[in-house]
Formats: structure tokens, sequence, C-alpha cells
């Protein structure tokens, strides 16, 4: 093997034991992750709220990158290994991980195509492509780069080393973890900003922005450390001999596959024509634990949905939490890494022994099975709560329905009847409480204070209005078009009615004001949550009128017909509650994060610990990348179902997953239990033995035959002497 050795400076330098060049891979590695997982954690809230996708559109294509971004690995490790050489690689494809990040930027920034200036993109297609292309040079730039830092990182090390080198990998973990919390700690605190040119909306250029100068850091620091680095030359690719034998061992199996020709053990044993029996036996052990991985993508369709449906789930719920920044900070990747780094010590040190001391053989596998069942179980709990989360859900009107409130702007008490009998009574500056449904286009509203009035009203179908019936009963009244959806990112839909007959100009701080006609109505504004105060004003005088806001509500403001200027202003306001914030508390989706971590923990760890124990020695690599693909498996079974399946409700989908989970649980069980661990080194240790002794046994044949022709060559001679005599 041709190596490039490191300098002269990389090879004297050791700081506390350890080769100088590590100190730059390490910080490479924790801005590459706080770069991809700051960027991730809001990718499916870009999707959402500023390409304008729905939630099944905003999952597909999140799992779709997630998958790509587990399926370029396998890429990666073929170009290190039979090409570039890791140190080229992981430089190449970062320059395209970066300029992914650039592009994700880039197709944020809304003032781009937004030419009427009114904070919407005019041509969305521009957007998409540029994110599209991000995206894809994001899955290649990190997945290929994914099984090269690690390994780049422990050829650092001597074999004299290798205490450093165990607890380099250790630390590299941390890395991973510490760049997660972080990155999706501030990234929705930078993405709460507003920002733009001509109007402002939520900071998406600016959550994006900060991963893509991580991702340049990463890129230079890593570059800096150069002419440190112990670069091995690639020596080919463990990985296409395998691919090759299995290719070969299949052909020649369908070329015999006459009955004339006996029957071999096993199907790879038709390789023997060309491949060495020890490479042969290493696919064996190899394919044996490949055939387990066949389940096990399930737990990651279920896993992977802590970024997506969870995300989405905790928009809808109340933000009100230890820390208030966005409903999407308890989510998967702040709460993940915490529960991680808590519960891998405590199963290590606690609860594993326990179960030891208990007489139980807790093997591998049955932690892979239990973990499973926890994944199943996380499911469970989120459906629990998306049923509690629809019980507090308004209920909108079908494409066939009108839904109709009624608002008495006036100081008087007023009696309405309408359609089937309904009678109402509505106190002054008061609306019905709730939104009555109706079937026809048409109703006859009767309205009674001191003189009658009945009129006829056009409702439309699929949507919430309000009438809005003035002081002065006689006069025109008005129908308004309510919001039909719950608002979104957590925000409140506000909105004032103006009861008197005179203008006034309603305003928020950092706000244009806004006028208000006579018994008008204004626009929908969006709140964020918090206490918002408003100020009304008419000439010289003003009136601040404070309101606390929840998430996900909406209001109808009124201002009395007899509002007056003056210190009790604030009381000839009347709130209506058009819909109701999210009463459901985020705090319950802690359960659901706490069994999938815990299911992570013995799933995930154990599983790539099982993997490795039974891997051949230069075949980790192999199944390294098999268990890279069942996350990327997993990523598409979420597509398949989120695309085809169609469920209406969001808690039967979240049944569904949680009883395949159950399902594929059982018979990983039954393949488990008929498991046979094995020792790889022992096995190959056995085959190097019967080579050696076949190549001893063929070495004293080769003397015997020598010695054998030597006397019959003396033979000879004394022969032909016998003959010449």
């Amino acid at each position: 093997m041709h190596v490039i050795a490191p300098s002269a400076f990389a090879q004297d330098v050791a700081v506390c034991g350890y080769p100088l060049s590590i100190f730059f891979i390490v910080v490479n590695e924790f801005c590459e992750r706080f770069s991809y997982y700051g960027m991730r954690a809001v990718l499916v809230l870009y999707f959402k709220y500023f390409l304008r996708w729905d939630d099944d559109m905003s999952t597909s294509i999140y799992h779709t990158f997630v998958a790509l971004c587990y399926l370029t690995p396998i890429l990666g490790a073929i170009v290190a290994d039979s090409w570039l050489g890791k140190f080229k690689t992981i430089i190449y494809l970062s320059i395209v991980y970066t300029l992914g990040q650039v592009a994700m930027a880039v197709s944020a920034i809304h003032d781009i195509t937004d030419t009427d200036k009114d904070g919407t993109p005019d041509d969305m297609t521009f957007h998409v492509v540029m994110s599209m292309v991000g995206l894809f040079l994001i899955a290649l730039g990190t997945g290929g780069i994914k099984p090269c830092v690690a390994a780049f990182g422990g050829d650092q090390f001597s074999d004299s080393q290798e205490k450093q080198r165990r607890t380099f990998f250790s630390v590299f973990y941390l890395c991973i973890n510490g760049g997660s919390l972080l990155s999706t700690i501030i990234t929705p605190i930078l993405r709460a900003q507003e920002c733009g040119i001509h109007t402002k909306q939520s900071c998406y250029p600016l959550a994006f922005g900060v991963p893509a100068a991580l991702m340049v850091v990463a890129l230079v620091v890593f570059i800096v450390g150069s002419g440190m680095y112990y670069k091995a030359e690639p020596q080919g690719n463990i990985m296409m001999d395998v691919c090759r034998c299995i290719g070969f061992a299949i052909k020649n199996r369908y070329r015999h596959r006459s009955g004339r020709y006996p029957k071999r053990q096993h199907w790879m044993d038709w390789a023997e024509e060309k491949y060495d029996k020890l490479l042969i036996a290493q696919i064996k052990m190899v394919l044996k634990v490949l055939f387990l991985y066949i389940p096990l993508p399930m737990f990651w369709t279920l896993f992977d949905q802590k970024g997506s449906r969870w995300t989405l789930q905790a928009t809808t719920m109340d933000g009100n939490f230890v820390i208030i920044v966005l409903n999407e900070s308890l989510r998967e990747r702040t709460v993940n890494p915490i529960l991680i780094l808590t519960l891998v010590p405590i199963m290590d040190s606690v609860i594993y022994p326990l179960i030891k001391k208990c007489g139980l053989n807790f093997t591998p596998l049955k932690r892979m099975t239990v973990g499973m069942f926890l994944a199943a179980l996380a499911f469970v709990c989120a459906a629990l709560v998306q049923v509690e989360i629809d019980k507090s859900l308004p209920t909108f009107p079908s494409a066939s329905q009108s839904q109709l409130k009624l608002l008495n702007m006036g100081a008087e008490p007023l009696k309405v009847k309408l359609p089937d009998n309904v009678q109402l009574e509505l106190p002054p500056n008061q609306a019905s409480e709730q939104y009555l449904t109706f079937g026809e286009e048409e109703i006859i509203v009767s309205v009674e204070s001191r003189v009658g009035v009945t009129r006829a009203l056009f409702l439309t179908k699929g949507v919430r209005e309000t009438l809005l019936l003035p002081a002065n009963i006689s006069s025109e009244w008005l129908l308004t078009e309510d919001v039909k959806a719950k608002p979104q990112q957590g925000n409140n839909a506000v909105r004032f009615i103006n009861g008197m007959l005179t203008g006034v100009n309603v305003s928020i701080a950092g706000a244009e004001p806004t006028l208000l006609e006579p018994e008008y109505y204004s626009n929908y504004s969006q709140i964020k949550t918090g206490i918002t105060t408003f100020t009304i004003r008419s000439g010289s005088e003003s009136c601040d009128y404070r309101r606390e806001f929840g998430f996900g509500s909406s209001y109808t403001f009124l201002i009395h017909s007899t509002f007056k200027f003056g210190p009790s202003c604030h009381e000839s306001i009347s709130a209506v509650e058009d819909i109701k914030p999210n009463s459901v508390h985020m705090a319950l989706q802690i359960p659901q994060y706490f069994f999938i971590t815990a299911g992570e923990v013995m799933f995930s760890v154990t599983g790539l610990e099982f993997s490795y124990s039974q891997a051949p020695s230069n075949m980790k690599a192999v199944l390294q990348a098999g268990w890279l693909l069942t996350v990327a498996i997993g990523n598409f079974i979420v597509l398949i179902v989120a695309e085809l399946a169609k469920i209406p409700e969001q808690w039967a989908e979240y049944v569904l997953f949680a009883s395949l989970l159950i399902a594929v649980c059982f018979f990983f069980s039954i393949m488990a239990y008929f498991y046979t661990y094995m020792d790889p080194a022992e096995i190959e240790a056995q085959f190097k033995k019967n080579v050696d002794d076949d190549k001893d046994d063929r070495a004293l044949k080769q003397k015997m035959n020598f010695a054998k022709d030597s006397v019959e060559s003396d033979d000879e001679k004394d022969e032909n002497k016998q003959t010449q005599l």
C-alpha cells in the first residue's frame, strides 16, 4: 500500500498524546453536523410555510431527502477506497455540500421574485428548483463524506495509540450530538426573526445561511490541517470485491442449474472456481447478518418521522413550555440528543447490569427487539396525543356547507330568527357563541329590536362568514369572510371592526396604522404569541388595548358604537373568539420522545455493536453500508404510506405505523431466536490455518515428488551405464 506520509511537523507535534491533526477533524465534524442538523431543523416548516406545500407533500420530500442522505454513503465509500482516497473525497464533496447549503439560503430569499412587494414570492418555480438542487447537493455531500471522516480520523493514530483512538471515537460521537443540539436550538430562533428588503417575513435565509457559513468554516478548518494528515492511498474497495464474488456465484449457479451437477452446501460455494475460500466464508457471515436486516427498515420508518409528522403535530399544540422559542423547538433534534446523552450511560451502567444480575440473558438481538417495541409504543403515545388535539380543533365547513356567526354591533339586544326555527338572543356588542352550519346557499334572517327587519342572505359554500348587524338595524348588513383554518406556525389571526360612525386608526408597535372606516372591518393580521398592545387613534386622542395571545387562535375585536377615549377606553372593546387557541400542551409529547429515544438506544446503538461483532475483519464497512441502507429504505416506506395510503385521520396513521412495527417485531424475534452467534475472528483463523495446512501438504508433496524424481533419475543413470558397458 502506498502512503502519503504526514509532515515532519505533524509527526513530532502531539497534544495530550493525540496527533495535532485530530483537532482539525473534530472541529470539522462539529461544524458539519451543526450545518446539517441546523438546516434540517426547519426544513419541513420551510416546505409548508414558505413553499406552501401541504403536510403530505412536505413529509414526502423531507423523507426523500433523508433517504438520499443515507444512500450516498455507499457512493462515498466506493469513491474514497477505489479512486480518490479519503482526504480528497472529503474535500471535493465538502465543496459540493457547501454549494448546496448556499443554494438553500438563496432559495429562501422571498425578495428575489417578490415583484409586487407583498411578502409572497411571485415565481415559486425559482424557489422550488433552487431548494431541490440545494437538497440534492447536500445529500450528495453529507452522505458522501459520512463514511470517510470518522475512518480518516482513525487513520491518524499509530498502532501504539489504540487507547487514544477509542477516546477519539467517543469525542467524535459527542461532537455529532453537540453540533446537533446547538444547531436545533439556534436555528429556530434565527427563523423566528423577521427579515426582508420590502416586507418582513420569517427569516429562512438567515436560518439556512448560518448553517451554510458553518459548512464553509468546516471546509476551511479541514483544509488548514492538510499538511498534518496521514493520507492513505486508495487500495481497492472490498465492497466491489463482495459484489463481484456474489455476482459470479449467482451466474455460475445458473450455468450449472441442471440436475446432473452435484449440489453444493451453500449457493456461495459456486464461487470457489474463481475466488478464495476465505473470502467466500466471510461473505457467508455477512449475508447471514444482512438477512437479519430485512425487517429493520420499519424501525427507521417510525424513527425518522420525529422530524416530519411530529414536528407538524407540535405546531397545533400549546407551546408555553420551559423555554418559549417556537413550537418546533420541542422536537426531535433538541430533545433527542439530550435524552441520548442521558440514557446511554444509564442503560450501560444501570439497566443492563441489573438485568444481568437477575439471571436473564439479554442478548443484543433481544435488546433490538425491545427497542422496536418501544418505538411502536412511542407512536401509540403520539396517536393518543393526536386524538386530544383533534378534540380541540374547530369543525370547519365542508365543500357543500356554509357556516355563519352573527355579531351585534349596537348597544341594544337583538332577537334573531334563522331557518329551521333557530332563535338567538344577541346581547349588545356581542356575537353568537358558535358558528351555525347551513346546507343552503340562500337563507332568510329576521332581526327584531325596536323595529323588525327580514332579509335574504347568500352564503358561500365551504366558507365561514360573520354577519355584521349595525346599531341601526335598518342600515346595510355586511357579510365578512372569516379564517377557515387554524393560523399557521402558532400565530394568531386578529382583525378589528369599527362600530362607531367615525373612522379610527389601529396599529401595533413597529407596523403602519390601519384606517378603519365607520361600521367596517379590517383585514386579518398575524400576531405572535405573548402580550400585544394595540393603539387606537383618532386625531390627537389615543387608546392602548393590551391582549395576551396563545398559539393558533383567531379573534375579532369590536370597537363599540359608544366608544370613548379615556383611561377606561379598553372596556369599550369586545373580543370575539372565532377559533380557540391551542389547548393541548406540548409537554404531552415528552412520553413519545422518551420512548422513541429509549428505543433508539436499545435498537441503534446495540445494532451497530452487534453488526461490528458479527462482521469479518475486512467487511465491517460492508455491514455499515447495509445498516445505512436500512435507514434509507425506512424513509422510502414513509413516502409510500404518505402518498398511497391517504389516511384522513392522522391518529389512524400513527396507529397503522405502530401496528406494522409490532408485526415486524414479532417476525424479527423469531429470526433472532434461530440466529446462531458467530466469532468471525475464530472462523477466519480456522480458514487461515486450513490454508496454511494445505500449503504445508503441498510443500511436503512437492518435496516427496522431488526426492522420488531424484531416485528415479539415479536409477536411470545406472541403467544407462550398464547399457554402455
